[in-house]
């Protein structure tokens, strides 16, 4: 009962995922007439070699719109960092307009100091046009003199927008600053300056619901699809190696063994046992810390669902380019409601290791995750709060979170929990575990947990390390990531890895008599 309830829940997830953070523009179907307003938002600054670093758009002295609006934005876009606003540029549908004048200001000195500052860390600006994103550089740096003094700081005065239209639907947008309309922000002095943008309507042939496709197309042009089935070829050719390496044990050193165990099992037990044989009554026994070894059971099995869950979302087309916070909300929301599955793999777990404070062990399932993730959140925020960066959460987006967790992500875990305790699952032992453990014959240095966490962690590694640097090309620079089946792979690709690795070294460990395997295993 309580299962088919958990999977209600995830489904729920789904179809809030799936509708949540749908990009949404003014006008929800996206037809305008000629002469209707398209929403232009603009979103954030910051330098382009840094796309974490990002701030307000107009934290730099830009021209202000008439009518300041700000976009209300769903949860994941603000985990996102967006903070859209409306821009000071008025983009009409079908109606073009030459140079037309945005503002004249006289910039102070501390304001060209800024600009300067800005255009000296090669900072971009990010807008949306009608849920189109759209980029721009704020201006240029004359690098003629060798000597860094000598460099010039120019700002970029006249914009223009190239726009796309197919039938009454905006299709694509360009944005191009003219090199040749620049303001001088190398000195320390009031600038006087006419800020320009023009724009330009051209019809296309694309349909409205490919125009999202030119986003992904770097993700998906020839050389990088053989580079990615690179990576896949190689991680297979892992997965058989270690398939045959492991078929060489089971063939060679175990067969023989189960062959006379079964045939002959009086002779088996006159026989003197060595190895993995030899501590066949302290396998068994239970590990150490075993509250805590439960509860990291539990987190883990939920992060495995949750993974899962976030690939099938992936894998129907939710996360495609610039659906802003889908793949934040789908985390948020998903880790919540899965709470239940680790409440209960932990508890259940738990009380089959014979534990009695199953309470104490929920509140450490509970924290085991969540705690160091507050911790590094409350260190994150608030370097971002001192810098003004808008990676900063604003305070009613911490107490919905808080709410989450509370009203949702608690309860669940208790009745996981619950239902854990009243499973009445038992640990049942192929045999029987000795009163006294034995002692560990002494290891060399290659047997001990650290360099065997490094063995464990090159070949997975290895099997998915082409695919990790795209990810974090996409996390942490500008390349989108899109092609989630090869992902999918690899991912399956890793988990048949990270299984034959495991039990290979768990074989290792308990032939060298070494019967403290369980958190060794865990690690691994």
């Amino acid at each position: 009962m309580a299962g088919k309830k958990m999977v209600a829940l995830l489904f729920v997830a789904v179809l809030v995922v799936f509708g949540a953070d749908q990009v949404r523009s003014d006008a929800s179907d996206h037809r305008y007439k000629d002469g209707d307003q398209v929403p232009l938002y603009a979103n954030k600054v910051g330098p382009f070699h840094n796309p974490s670093e990002t701030y307000r758009y107009f934290d730099l002295p830009f021209c202000f719109p008439a009518h300041m609006k700000e976009k209300k934005e769903a949860l994941g876009e603000v985990l996102n960092g967006d903070r859209l606003v409306s821009a000071p540029y008025q983009l009409d549908f079908l109606r073009e307009k030459d140079s037309e004048v945005v503002c004249k200001k006289r910039l102070s000195k501390e304001e060209v100091g800024q600009f300067r500052a800005a255009v000296k860390k090669d900072y971009y600006f990010q807008m949306y046009y009608d849920d189109l994103p759209i980029w721009g550089f704020i201006g240029k740096v004359d690098k003629e003199g060798k000597d860094p003094s000598d460099f010039k700081y120019y700002l970029f005065k006249h914009i223009h927008f190239d726009i796309f239209y197919n039938k009454d639907r905006v299709i694509e947008i360009n944005v191009r600053t003219d090199p040749n309309a620049l303001v001088d922000v190398t000195e320390d002095k009031e600038v006087d300056v006419e800020f320009l943008y023009t724009v330009k309507w051209k019809e296309t042939n694309t349909p409205f619901d490919k125009r999202m496709d030119k986003y992904s197309q770097s993700s998906s042009l020839p050389h990088h699809l053989e580079i990615h089935w690179f990576s896949i070829i190689n991680s297979c050719v892992t997965v058989l190696l270690l398939t045959g390496f492991l078929a060489t044990i089971l063939m060679r050193v175990l067969k023989n063994d189960f062959v006379k165990y079964a045939h002959d099992e009086e002779t088996a037990e006159d026989q003197e046992e060595t190895g993995w044989k030899y501590i066949h009554g302290d396998v068994f026994r239970y590990p150490k810390y075993k509250s805590l070894f439960a509860a990291s059971l539990g987190s883990g099995t939920q992060l495995f669902t949750l993974t899962v869950f976030i690939f099938i979302l992936a894998l129907v087309g939710v996360f495609y380019p610039y659906n802003r916070g889908a793949l934040f909300t789908a985390l948020v929301v998903i880790y919540a409601l899965t709470s239940g599955i680790a409440g209960y793999t932990a508890t259940s777990f738990y009380c089959q290791l014979e534990g009695t404070n199953w309470v104490r062990n929920l509140l450490l399932t509970g924290c085991l995750f969540c705690g160091p993730l507050f911790l590094t959140f409350c260190f994150l925020n608030t370097v971002a709060i001192v810098y003004t960066a808008t990676a900063a959460l604003p305070f009613g987006t911490i107490v919905v979170i808080v709410l989450i967790w509370t009203l949702v992500t608690s309860p669940l875990l208790v009745l996981g929990g619950i239902a854990g305790k009243n499973s009445k699952a038992e640990f049942q032992a192929p045999c029987r575990t000795t009163k006294y453990p034995r002692e560990i014959p002494p290891l060399p240095w290659y047997r001990g947990t650290i360099p065997q966490m490094a063995m464990a962690g090159f070949l997975p590694f290895s099997a998915i390390y082409i695919e990790l640097y795209y990810i974090f090309a996409s996390v942490w620079g500008h390349r989108i990531y899109t092609i989630y089946s090869i992902l999918f792979i690899v991912f399956i690709i890793l988990l048949i890895v990270t299984a034959f690795i495991t039990v290979a070294l768990t074989y290792f460990q308990l032939a060298a008599e070494d019967h403290e395997w369980w958190w060794r295993y865990a690690v691994c």
